[in-house]
């Protein structure tokens, strides 16, 4: 279910859609990378970090190589799989993604399998893109976001760096993201 759905600021809806190619239409003038990957091998829902890589060997490379990405990861988290003190930490995770901010450097996900959302905060517009398996997203250093993997995260993606440090979140204190549907909320039947 990848969708797009655009705000305005104060969180009235402006419009909405799942057409993989309009996604990619619409966020490419604004200077975010929005594309589909195909695994070259089937995954089991348990791989590793190798084998997710090796997977998706020949994107992961060329992705690199363009962009100049030299550290690349594996993140992984599932519903009911963590103990309580595991369980207040995705919570907190999550809740501090929560919060407007941006990174010095590119922030580029790859969804292997779940699904995220990640609310772009450009001019006076929030497009939230809800990634699914298969879709990519890279958002350009600078850039005011946030991220929610909702009540019960489940989602594998592949993470994408140029610095070891280059990912650490300056907060704006923008309180924007409380005016607009959180993940669960997005994906709930619209009436």
């Amino acid at each position: 279910m990848t969708m797009l759905r655009v705000f305005a600021e104060d969180g009235r809806p402006l419009s909405r859609t799942r057409d993989q190619s309009e996604i990619a239409r619409q966020l490419a003038p604004l200077g975010i990378r929005f594309e589909q990957w195909a695994a070259a091998a089937r995954l089991s829902s348990t791989a590793g970090q190798d084998e997710v890589l090796e997977a998706y060997r020949a994107d992961v490379d060329r992705l690199s190589a363009e962009n100049g990405y030299r550290l690349v990861d594996v993140v992984r988290m599932h519903p009911g799989e963590a103990d309580a003190s595991r369980e207040a930490e995705i919570a907190r995770a999550r809740e501090k993604f929560l919060s407007e901010h941006a990174h010095a450097e590119d922030e580029v996900r790859f969804f292997v399998e779940g699904r995220g959302c990640f609310y772009l905060h450009l001019d006076d517009r929030v497009y939230a893109v809800v990634c699914e398996a298969g879709d990519l997203l890279g958002v350009p250093a600078g850039t005011r976001h946030w991220f929610d993997m909702g009540r019960a995260p489940h989602f594998c993606a592949i993470r994408f760096f140029q610095e070891e440090d280059g990912w650490l979140a300056e907060f704006t204190g923008n309180p924007i993201a409380t005016r607009i549907p959180y993940l669960d909320e997005l994906l709930a039947p619209v009436p």
